[in-house]
């Protein structure tokens, strides 16, 4: 991760060809940061809670494995658990969903029922044969059977057989049964079980006809992402005709229903009180009906004022459609971006796990279990880490963001595409790294400040849910409401800041503001790509379900003997959209890029000798086009050097 300081020399802007290190000091700050967190990692390595994590720890303290010290006050604590490897549930199925965990006794066992427990005395012969107990440790395996404590100590019978799971040490029942019972408790609509069961049953009967379909959904993404190119002017189009069919016609029906109530109205056939309600009608329709002829003819104009600049979405599609043949492992980041994010995730989820039993053993009076508790300011250290959970997340995001608009750049301003870099995708994340860590870190977290205060929220109004007063649930809402239109707007400007950084090499705040500046000044562009490209786009996403649904009817079909569809279908389906929207989010970050490199090129060339356009031939249309029917004009290009798109300067 090296880093240059260097001053931007007084000459002619050549995008990429200098590069100095952004945002230093936010580097740093993101560097303590994780340090902090491995920090919090190591905490509950070093205290042994990482540990019990891992092996497994019973109801009294006692880690599974290990031969254990005493803990004050839990009489059935300080066992030696070596030969004890694995934790089993007296009632693995009883979840406690609010609070998280089991709502069972547990104990340590040296192996857990491969078969089915249906009496007392079984429980009994197996603790003999394996040397384990099944009941609580001060019931012998002796008494099982004539305990006056077995219903409460012991587990419910009959025991399912269960199998440990691999790394962690807990006996898992291998019943599908029992977690139908846990799906049936998020799926309160559901009061037949054993439909349940059976919808269950077919989705692991339908395994490899969902991977099938699922695999299907990824083809057919790609595919679209290189196709939609092509018919990305059909779907203009098409989205043109059914605004202005549906905006005429929508008026159309109010004022037709205007007219037909007040001929009604008119005819004096009503009672009293039916010619009050008819007449309230009358004035509604009325508003409602010219509220929407205002609408549709300010809708209209629009349209006819911006058509020309829908050309513009349909030229940037169609490169955006080359870059992915010239760039194929473009089509490969969301594969990244979503491994480097599970990867982070599941190693946030180990930590907080570790943390959850990192505390202070206490013994729960009214349970008799002992739980471990966090206290003073160990506590914190939660906070931080929900915080580095939202911040890492956003800079792995942003990191696949300049990832993008680094190799996009490099493709664009590459007169000569067969002098394109041999892995461009390779060298913009390389000089990510070495040069542009920090602009990340800033970025995200901005995205960061707004994201925290909204979940909060968010997490204020679940609890309060039902207890509120409307007044302050409308405030509430209102609130998130606006953090996430916030976010939202940030996010778009931080994507363009990203851009630029990548073409000029600036910090974030000097990008982010050249990059507004450019926005602003191409804003009816912007209206015109982000609502034309975003409808193309959500096509391309309902044809991919579409498809990867009627195939998923078609194969399953040949399933006839499990009746119950809907969950597969709707596993499929799900899979395909976010499938879909990955791949296509990653074209749409192709046309936000070149979108900006186009405004830039059109606002520092006018393609005269010595001011040639850097964009590729359709987009070079676009502007002959453009400059024959009068958007151009000779002269478009102000007429300095082409330097930074501000001022020329970077700073570390």
């Amino acid at each position: 991760m090296g880093c240059c300081n260097s001053t931007e020399s007084k000459r002619d802007w050549k995008p990429l060809e200098q590069r100095s290190c952004t945002d230093i000091p936010w580097l740093i700050i993101f560097t303590l940061f994780c340090i902090g967190m491995v920090c919090i990692c190591a905490f509950p390595i070093a205290t042994g809670a990482a540990s019990r994590l891992i092996s497994g720890y019973d109801s009294y303290g006692n880690t599974c494995g290990k031969n254990n010290a005493k803990i004050e006050g839990v009489p059935l604590s300080g066992q030696d658990m070596t030969e004890n490897k694995y934790v089993f549930f007296l009632d693995p199925c009883n979840l406690d969903l609010i609070n998280r965990k089991i709502k069972s006794i547990a104990l340590c066992v040296s192996k857990c029922p491969a078969t089915e427990l249906k009496e007392y005395s079984d429980l009994k012969q197996f603790a003999l044969n394996n040397g384990s107990h099944l009941c609580s440790y001060d019931i012998s395996p002796t008494r099982y059977t004539s305990s006056s404590d077995r219903f409460t100590k012991c587990p419910k019978l009959p025991v399912p057989p269960s199998k440990s799971v691999p790394l962690l040490h807990r006996c898992i029942p291998v019943d599908i049964g029992c977690y139908a019972e846990f799906a049936q408790a998020f799926i309160t609509f559901v009061s037949d079980n054993t439909v349940l069961r059976r919808v269950i049953a077919g989705v692991m009967a339908s395994k490899e006809i969902i991977m099938g379909l699922c695999l299907l959904a990824l083809v057919l993404s790609l595919i679209m992402m290189v196709v939609i190119r092509y018919i990305s002017k059909v779907l203009v189009w098409i989205l043109t005709i059914l605004v202005i069919i549906g905006s005429i016609g929508g008026t159309g029906v109010l004022w037709w229903l205007y007219a037909d109530h007040r001929r009604a109205l008119d005819n004096n056939t009503l009672s009293v009180f039916g010619k009050e309600v008819a007449s309230d009608n009358v004035k509604a329709l009325l508003v409602y009906a010219i509220g929407a002829t205002i609408f549709t003819v300010v809708l209209l104009l629009v349209m006819f004022f911006m058509r020309k600049r829908v050309a513009l979405t349909i030229s940037l599609f169609h490169v955006a459609g080359k870059v992915f043949i010239h760039l194929p492992l473009l089509a490969l980041q969301p594969f990244w971006t979503f491994l480097c994010l599970m990867l982070f995730w599941v190693y946030w989820i180990a930590v907080l796990l570790s943390l959850g039993t990192s505390g202070t053993p206490v013994k729960n009076n009214s349970t008799g279990v002992v739980e471990y508790q966090m206290e003073g300011p160990l506590q914190y250290m939660v906070w931080y880490h929900a915080v580095g959970l939202i911040w890492i997340s956003e800079f792995i995001l942003a990191f696949q963001q300049m990832t993008i608009a680094g190799a996009v750049v490099t493709y664009y301003f590459t007169r000569n595409k067969s002098q394109l870099p041999v892995t461009p995708i390779l060298s913009s994340m390389v000089r990510t790294i070495r040069y542009h860590l920090g602009t990340l870190a800033k970025g995200s977290f901005i995205i960061t400040l707004v994201k925290i205060p909204r979940l909060i929220l968010m997490y204020i109004h679940s609890q309060l849910k039902g207890k509120e007063n409307a007044c302050a649930r409308c405030m509430l809402k209102a609130c998130v409401c606006c953090l996430w239109c916030l976010e939202k707007c940030l996010s778009y400007l931080n994507q363009n800041a990203y851009t630029a950084t990548a073409i000029n090499s600036t910090s974030f705040c000097t990008s982010a503001r050249d990059a507004f500046l450019i926005l602003v000044e191409n804003a009816l562009r912007v209206a015109a790509i982000n609502t034309v490209g975003d409808f193309v786009l959500f096509l391309g996403k309902v044809l991919v379900v579409s498809c990867t649904a009627f195939a998923g009817v078609l194969a399953l079909n040949y399933q006839r003997e499990y009746t119950v569809w809907v969950l597969p279908l709707l596993i499929v389906c799900l899979f395909a959209f976010l499938v879909a929207h990955c791949f296509l989010s990653v074209f749409e970050n192709v046309v936000d890029v070149l979108f900006l490199c186009f405004a830039v090129d059109t606002k520092y060339n006018d393609g005269s000798s010595g001011r040639e356009y850097y964009m590729d031939k359709a987009l070079m249309e676009y502007v002959e086009n453009s400059k024959k029917e009068g958007l151009y004009k000779p002269g478009d290009g102000d007429g300095r050097e082409m330097k930074s798109m501000a001022r020329g300067g970077t700073s570390a």
